[in-house]
């Protein structure tokens, strides 16, 4: 009989996020082993990023313990979620990982949010190193949850993504945005196309001669219908086949773009 999978769990709110702990016990449940390594601190919209580092020649790691996942081992890695999945591939907690889940994240990732979003690169991440993963997001940018966070909605929605997983080709990337609502008010599933826009959007809100004053804002006016950021919006959970980032094919004018020195 073969061992159950290894999960590598991370995101990029932090250890301290409750979407990470929610997101390892449905793993655990659906009969998965966790290996949960996620920042120390919060890494929010750093994308791919590998640092920057205190010390660049070490990671610093120290076991931690969270609610319900006492028999497994938990870790705060001080790095951003792309270098956690990076080193769980070569090693770094023990034999690397079968899958990676990432999330869940406070906040939707749609649209062009997913360029930024290092809850999504870290998945990302997973496909260079030849594994699958699932990237899982809570709330669409405009709904009032009054600090309530309905992380086990987001991790219901997530359960039979993650156990359809080991079957789909190598490198299958899965980006799942979840509304902030309880599980039955979910209207549904689409699988969609990324939206031009994300479900929020950085906004110059101030400024003077000592800086720029910036701030999340929800998305306004029309978002293209059929589109993650539109179903998100309308009450429908979402998910999107991501691609990792590989060269374009296409005839570049390479010849007339360089000339030998004294030519």
């Amino acid at each position: 009989m073969d061992s159950p999978k290894r999960v590598l769990v991370t995101n990029d709110d932090g250890i301290d996020s409750p979407g990470v702990a929610a997101l390892a016990v449905m793993v655990a449940e659906a009969g998965f082993v966790p290996v949960v390594a996620a920042p120390a601190i919060n890494w929010s919209g750093a994308a791919a990023a590998l640092g920057p580092l205190d010390d660049p020649s070490r990671v610093a790691v120290r076991r931690v313990e969270l609610p319900g996942l006492e028999d497994w081992e938990v870790s705060a890695v001080e790095a951003p979620p792309a270098l956690i999945v990076m080193l769980a591939m070569l090693g770094g907690f023990g034999d690397p990982p079968d899958l990676v889940v990432s999330g869940v994240n406070q906040g939707p990732n749609t649209g062009r949010s997913t360029l930024h979003s290092a809850t999504v690169a870290a998945a990302l991440v997973a496909a260079k190193f030849e594994r699958s993963a699932l990237a899982v997001s809570l709330g669409d940018g405009a709904d009032d949850h009054q600090g309530l966070w309905r992380w086990e909605t987001a991790t219901q929605m997530a359960a039979p993504l993650l156990r359809w997983l080991p079957g789909a080709p190598l490198k299958t990337v899965l980006n799942l945005n979840v509304p902030n609502v309880e599980h039955h008010q979910v209207l549904g599933l689409h699988h969609c196309d990324l939206a031009p826009v994300g479900g929020v959007h950085t906004s110059i809100v101030g400024r003077d001669e000592h800086g720029i004053d910036i701030d999340l804002l929800p998305t306004s006016g029309d978002i293209p219908h059929g589109t993650d950021s539109a179903w998100l919006r309308k009450g429908y959970a979402t998910v999107t086949a991501l691609a990792p980032p590989s060269a374009q094919v296409m005839d570049l004018p390479v010849a007339g773009w360089y000339r030998p020195a004294g030519v």
